[in-house]
């Protein structure tokens, strides 16, 4: 899915707020212990840990590339699936016809056969994008996550969990064909042999010359690759021990943020002591309310360490929502919309009837 306008700030935010009063509340009890309690021992040196946080940007950069990659992959097949079936459309609108038929047919016969393999195609782009949709235990996070839940519920509807997939494919193919595919697992791939088996129906009709056969077979060849790269990407996840060892990572950086900055902060409140102290000031009120800041600065430490908690953690975030293209997420490749696209595009390359209109989607989140 993707969003036609720029995501707001507040959205993020509202995403990660939860987050945020967490990390504000571990800024403030390190602070607390080292402020109030006098624990002055209670600090960790800058110099290890921004060593430990550069590692960590590292780590976190890699993930983040490397989910990028697999949407990026995902977005390229979908594109190739769009460029495809368009060839296989105008091959299936010139390639059939009735030059070399052992039987003669009218153009009405012509149309519905050509009518047939066009919808038998919309019936497997659907099939593919339910199989793509389905759940898998390592995308469950999408589901798990309380922020991410609300931000489904909310904002944006998945149309493959609301209609069966039953009632999305039985407008485009038979009853005969319907028992067929779900007789088996892989709908789509059943789709795709029917269309070969349709196929070599034709070309003994002599509807097909053997050339023109072959180039229809090459298509179904390269939608079979295209699925099994989309398949590549839903069945294999991102390795397991770099997602957990990043987050174990980013959340070790998190939990020591708090305490490499207190002491400099407390530095910057006795430096603001001292030059109160040097250079009174002219209202009393104004040098006490200064004198209290500076000796209590550290506190200014606690929305700081928050911002770099949740830099850290949003962007770990970021790449543990990009990684699985396919599973309905609002950062998601939009194969419902791409599918959407291409039967409107390949049923008025046939002049068909009853083409739907493209989806309209809640909030401008497509799908």
């Amino acid at each position: 899915m993707y969003t036609r306008r720029i995501f707001p700030i507040k959205g993020v935010i509202r995403w990660t707020r939860r987050h945020i009063f967490l990390f504000l509340l571990l800024g403030a009890i390190p602070v607390f212990l080292f402020d109030i309690l006098r624990w002055k021992w209670l600090h960790v040196p800058w110099l290890p840990l921004g060593a430990l946080g550069t590692a960590v940007a590292f780590i976190v950069s890699f993930k983040n590339n490397a989910s990028y990659d697999r949407l990026w992959e995902a977005r390229k097949i979908w594109g190739g699936i769009v460029n495809a079936s368009r060839s296989w459309t105008i091959m299936v609108k010139d390639f059939i016809t009735t030059t070399h038929a052992k039987s003669s047919k009218d153009n009405e016969e012509l149309k519905k056969i050509k009518r047939e393999l066009v919808h038998r195609h919309v019936a497997w782009l659907t099939a593919l994008r339910y199989q793509l949709r389905k759940d898998k235990p390592w995308e469950m996070h999408l589901k798990s996550s309380k922020s991410n839940r609300e931000f489904r519920a909310t904002q944006y509807t998945v149309y493959e969990d609301t209609v069966p997939i039953e009632e999305a494919i039985s407008p485009y193919i038979s009853k005969q064909e319907m028992d067929e595919v779900f007789a088996k697992g892989n709908q789509a791939s059943q789709l795709l042999g029917i269309q070969s088996k349709c196929l070599g129906e034709l070309m003994n009709e002599g509807l097909i010359e053997d050339f023109r056969h072959m180039e229809m077979m090459s298509m179904l060849t390269e939608f079979y690759t295209l699925q099994g790269k989309s398949e590549r990407i839903k069945n294999f996840p991102y390795p397991r021990q770099f997602a957990t060892l990043n987050y174990v990572f980013v959340w070790i950086f998190i939990l020591l943020v708090p305490f490499g900055i207190m002491e400099g902060f407390e530095v910057i409140g006795y430096k603001v002591v001292d030059y109160l102290q040097a250079n009174p000031a002219y209202f009393e009120f104004t040098q006490n309310l200064q004198l209290f800041i500076g000796k209590h600065f550290v506190w200014f430490s606690i929305p700081f360490s928050a911002l770099v908690a949740w830099v850290f953690h949003t962007m770990e975030a970021i790449g543990e929502n990009t990684e699985n293209p396919f599973e309905g997420g609002p950062n998601d490749v939009p194969i419902t919309d791409l599918s959407r696209g291409i039967e409107i595009d390949i049923r008025q390359l046939i002049d068909d009837e009853n083409i739907p209109a493209p989806y309209q989607w809640k909030n401008d989140i497509v799908m």
